[in-house]
């Protein structure tokens, strides 16, 4: 069954539940955050707290 898709969201964690083919994400809203609650200066300073293990 196909999933609705976030339109210009793309993630490429295909290990996630939200993964879908052609890297889009399939989670009704997603959740970015900065570490530890600090103010991100780079990509690596964040997450994405919508993501969950498949399997």
């Amino acid at each position: 069954m196909k999933k609705d898709v976030l339109n210009g969201v793309l993630c490429e964690v295909n290990n996630c539940v939200y993964w879908e083919k052609g890297n889009r994400c399939s989670a009704d809203e997603i959740l970015v955050v900065s570490h530890k609650g600090k103010k991100a200066f780079n990509v690596e300073e964040t997450d994405c707290q919508t993501f969950e293990l498949e399997g």
